[in-house]
């Protein structure tokens, strides 16, 4: 998962009715949508990438990636001991580039969920990969399979502070993205958004590297308009328990293209939507990695409010390719990255719940404080200017999730 806007404004846009469910002609009737989900609407995709990016793959080369145990490791048969042989390591095989075309690219908050997939691309793609964490929700077993390869570099460091290196091009990820996270400690999220951004685009301009920054679409907050395009400014609350990101973000973005106005750096702004897929932390309180452990581990599966607030769910690795793609296409207009297929929450909870374990009850908890009614992305801009759509269904993207979650869970029981 921009703009320059002031900070809370709501759009100038005409506000919708106060929203029971979507109108008839957005969306099919709860029953059909479901059928759709389950039933894999779209062929299963094969393979990821675009070919004018260099970022294609095949699924089955990326899979053991995330699926696996990192080589070199072993568990004996009991599942209790762990063992580490060094000497027998090896590493995924890499794309051979020359010097001209191989990248040195750094990632900040590439051991986290959305950074680690990030980096698994580009390593395959051949270039030299660069990451920074402070391990705050990131974790070294996502990117444990890179530890010592020649074209991969593990820096432990916090974005508050100033980083030096020499670059061609800069993800800058790295911020707590899930409430509990970015709430556990909310002064430090608006400095990591803040101090982050500025240390990073300092490093952009002094080396003229390429910027790319993730922002979300919480910069909309409880969106007035739907779906929500790029030029729509947000109708935010600027002291909730969700402004340290929500408006962290914001200045992010102003941030970005004011670097980009006075001091001509080469900036890219991209609003993640929900986003699911492997690697998510177990514990970090989003949608689709709660539904699943509490059905996995035969718990009731809790909705925050009545279950009719909508979200739209990619999985992570169409998100990889619009990051891709977005840093390297010549636009430098914010762009939502996001499947515009809308689902309320209660219908996602039925869809998890059916798929892995029937017995689990739904119950529904008091909603929490501005949490968005409704929320889904307007994508023209990111299928006219970088050629980009998701490719992967909810259905297939729910079931490589699933079978991550119970690997999960098995190594945890232990």
């Amino acid at each position: 998962m921009p703009e320059a806007e002031p900070a809370a404004s709501p759009s100038p846009s005409p506000s919708l009715p106060s929203l029971p469910s979507p109108p008839p002609q957005a969306a099919p009737a709860a029953e059909e949508k479901q059928k759709s989900m389950l039933s894999g609407a779209k062929d299963k995709a094969t393979a990821v990438g675009h070919p004018k990016y260099a970022s294609s793959f095949p699924l089955d080369e990326l899979r053991p990636l995330y699926l696996n145990l990192a080589s070199g490791l072993s568990l004996d048969p009991a599942g209790s001991l762990l063992t580490y042989d060094p000497s027998s390591k090896t590493f995924p095989p890499v794309r051979s580039l020359s010097r001209k075309d191989q990248m040195r690219i750094l990632v900040t908050g590439g051991a986290g969920f959305v950074g680690s997939h990030l980096v698994d691309r580009l390593m395959k793609m051949g270039h030299l990969v660069t990451v920074l964490d402070n391990f705050f929700t990131g974790s070294r077993h996502n990117i444990e399979h890179w530890l010592g390869h020649p074209h991969f570099e593990l820096v432990r460091h916090d974005v508050v502070d100033p980083y030096m290196m020499e670059v061609d091009q800069i993800y800058h990820l790295a911020c707590p993205a899930s409430p509990p996270h970015y709430q556990y400690n909310p002064i430090k999220t608006v400095k990591t958004s803040v101090m982050g951004t500025i240390n990073m685009l300092g490093l952009a301009k002094r080396t003229k590297a390429r910027f790319l920054l993730t922002s979300t679409s919480e910069v909309y907050g409880d969106p007035e308009v739907h779906p929500q395009s790029e030029d729509y400014w947000g109708h935010v609350n600027p002291i909730g328990p969700r402004a340290c990101y929500d408006e962290g973000k914001r200045v992010a973005e102003t941030l970005t293209y004011s670097y980009s106005q006075q001091d001509k750096v080469d900036v890219r702004v991209v609003r993640i939507f929900n986003t699911f897929g492997p690697r998510m932390n177990p514990d970090d309180g989003r949608v689709v990695s709660n539904f699943i452990i509490q059905a996995l581990k035969g718990q009731d599966i809790t909705i925050y409010g009545d279950g009719m607030q909508t979200r739209s769910f990619q999985y992570v690795h169409d998100l990889v390719d619009g990051l891709i793609q977005t840093m390297n296409a010549n636009y430098s207009q914010p762009i939502n990255l996001g499947n515009p297929e809308e689902y309320t929450i209660g219908e996602f909870a039925t869809l998890i719940r059916d798929k892995v374990n029937p017995k689990s009850k739904i119950i529904n908890l008091p909603a929490t404080t501005d949490d968005p009614q409704r929320r889904r992305p307007d994508i023209a801009r990111a299928r006219k200017h970088i050629d980009w759509e998701p490719k992967i269904s909810v259905e297939q993207g729910m079931e490589e999730t699933i079978e991550y979650f119970k690997k999960v869970l098995k190594l945890d029981a232990k």
